[in-house]
């Protein structure tokens, strides 16, 4: 037999002839406890501020969005922080035509983007509102839709959203630096 062929499977005779199992459906949950280290602690302390911050890479000097504590370019500790704007541009983009569970105030279709904000290599997902679907395009400039000062939060859900500023698109050749 074969190495990449599994051996064959046969079927006791106590259970021959009974209706094989389609599928299972059981609850199931998970209850877990994150804790961020220093990089995204300094993040979401930050966005508290609406400030936006990223981690250097020393062998790069790419920023990150958030700071992940190791630059994901070059595998080295990222100590050094620094702020980014609050706006930026979609670098990619996807339409969603069906319901997210859990969020029953996002009305389908509605549009995630991966948002690079100004001084930043890497950049997050964010939802974009304030436009229609089929209006977004790769290189739309966008800016942070922020929560009102009193709802602010040690969070990145400070940001529920980002809309167009109306500026001309960045040109395709910087989109994919």
């Amino acid at each position: 037999m074969s190495a990449d062929v599994a051996p064959e499977v046969s079927v006791p005779d106590v259970i021959a002839g009974v209706e094989p199992v389609q599928s299972v459906r059981t609850p199931i949950r998970l209850d877990y406890t994150y804790v961020p280290g220093r990089s995204l602690t300094a993040y979401l302390k930050a966005m508290k501020d609406k400030r936006i911050l990223g981690g250097v890479c020393p062998e790069t000097g790419q920023v990150a969005v958030p700071p992940r504590g190791v630059s994901p370019l070059a595998g080295k500790v990222t100590e050094e922080l620094v702020e980014v704007a609050d706006h930026g541009h979609i670098m990619s983009f996807c339409v969603t035509h069906i319901p997210l569970p859990g969020r029953e105030d996002l009305k389908p279709p509605f549009v995630a983007a991966w948002v690079r904000p100004e001084g930043a290599s890497i950049g997050f997902i964010g939802l974009i509102t304030g436009i229609e679907p089929d209006e977004c395009r790769i290189g739309m400039r966008v800016r942070a839709v922020w929560k009102p000062d009193e709802e602010l939060e040690e969070s990145a859900e400070n940001i529920p959203s980002w809309e167009p500023t109306g500026e001309p698109d960045v040109p395709e050749n910087e989109v994919r630096v």
